[in-house]
């Protein structure tokens, strides 16, 4: 199952800077695994991002998914609030997670 978590369409000004002359609107939510064999596992939930960009012709849109990410629902609720914040794109999620497992391992 997948929550709405929030969204956030990208900055205009950062989109002028960047040449880019449509809006950008990124959405963040919850995966919710109900599989009671996962979520014994601690990959209960996981996160997802659609980017949708409205050029002029038609709209294109992009999806990342990371189904299996914590047992931990208020990480995994901190984890999307950080990604809607720094404006995090499907294309740089895996990144991002990898960077966030890393500095909690080094906390």
């Amino acid at each position: 199952m997948k929550t709405f978590f929030g969204s956030t369409f990208i900055n205009k000004q950062e989109l002028e800077e960047a040449n880019i002359n449509y809006p950008i609107k990124l959405e963040y939510y919850k995966i919710i695994n109900e599989d009671e064999l996962i979520a014994r596992k601690g990959t209960k939930f996981g996160v997802n991002i659609i980017k949708t960009e409205y050029r002029e012709d038609s709209p294109k849109v992009e999806e990342e998914t990371i189904k299996y990410l914590s047992n931990d629902e208020q990480k995994v609720d901190e984890i999307l609030e950080s990604l809607k914040c720094n404006e995090v794109t499907p294309i740089t999620l895996q990144d991002v997670i990898i960077d966030f497992s890393k500095q909690i391992l080094f906390l």
